[in-house]
């Protein structure tokens, strides 16, 4: 018997690879995310084939990330980052975007939303008083 993934239903790796791109578009041309796009290295080719990788097991597909890094532990590997809820908003802002533009039933993409949103919440590593937008010690 075969299961059915969410990779499989929203189309496999030609749709994570467009969901990325356009998630990084949005977060390189949006004025609301420059928080998050400051975090970033320059060029981005990096973190769009982490998140590419990631984004492919987390849906069930091949664990490409686990495969080449080990276990995710995203919060830990994002510790090194000031993230508070202004970064996880900017963050959300530019998947939710993306995934707007994505294909698929809006209850898969509402329950991809809500995931995302829980995840992004879970790296959130600063108190609100704490936040500053510029407290990046390293970048992605």
């Amino acid at each position: 018997m075969t299961t059915i993934t969410p990779y499989d239903v929203i189309g496999g790796e030609q749709a994570i690879l467009s969901l990325v791109e356009r998630f990084y578009f949005y977060m390189d041309s949006l004025p609301e995310a420059q928080g998050i796009r400051a975090m970033h290295q320059p060029n981005l080719d990096s973190a769009k084939t982490k998140l590419f990788k990631f984004l492919s097991g987390w849906l069930g597909g091949p664990n490409l990330f686990i495969e080449e890094f080990g276990h995710p532990m995203l919060r830990a590997r994002h510790l090194p980052f000031a993230i508070g809820e202004s970064e996880r908003d900017q963050w959300m802002l530019c998947m939710n975007k993306a995934l707007a533009e994505m294909t698929m039933d809006p209850r898969l993409k509402t329950n991809h939303q809500n995931a995302l949103q829980q995840l992004a919440t879970h790296m959130i590593n600063q108190e609100p008083d704490q936040e500053s937008g510029d407290g990046m010690l390293n970048r992605i």
